[in-house]
């Protein structure tokens, strides 16, 4: 049996009523705005910064996105974003990230990132101390 995984982060997030549609519930392509603020946590857990991160020499764009919904959020929940590593490639990686309310999985994501050269946003290897990173979170 294996161990269960650790996120890499676990961002709590109050559901703002903008963010609402006419049902009272959360419209869905916020859930993907949820998503990315948990992936800027992560880097911030990871690198110190956005900036930091940048200041590699490397940034990350969304190639895909995949979202399962299994249960509706509303006005003033509290909801907990978590980031996993799920797979670090030559040029991409993709993590995994869930979206609980009190301990029911309300959504499930898996998002290809990759890897590319700011200068001419062509997709590139990360640089050593950036898999580095990556790599440890892979580890077990």
């Amino acid at each position: 049996m294996t161990a269960p995984r650790r996120p890499i982060t676990e961002m709590p997030l109050r559901v703002r009523y903008h963010e609402c549609d006419g049902q009272g519930i959360v419209f869905n392509a916020h859930y993907l705005a949820y998503v990315d603020m948990c992936a800027f946590e992560a880097e911030k857990a990871l690198f110190g910064s956005h900036d930091k991160f940048l200041a590699h020499g490397t940034d990350v764009v969304v190639a895909e996105a995949n979202l399962k919904f299994r249960a509706p959020a509303r006005y003033d929940e509290e909801l907990v974003v978590s980031q996993y590593l799920n797979h670090l490639g030559t040029t991409s990686l993709i993590f995994d990230f869930e979206i609980h309310r009190d301990g029911t999985l309300l959504l499930a994501a898996n998002i290809r990132y990759v890897f590319i050269d700011p200068a001419t946003v062509r997709p590139t290897p990360p640089p050593d101390a950036v898999r580095t990173v990556y790599a440890g979170l892979l580890g077990d």
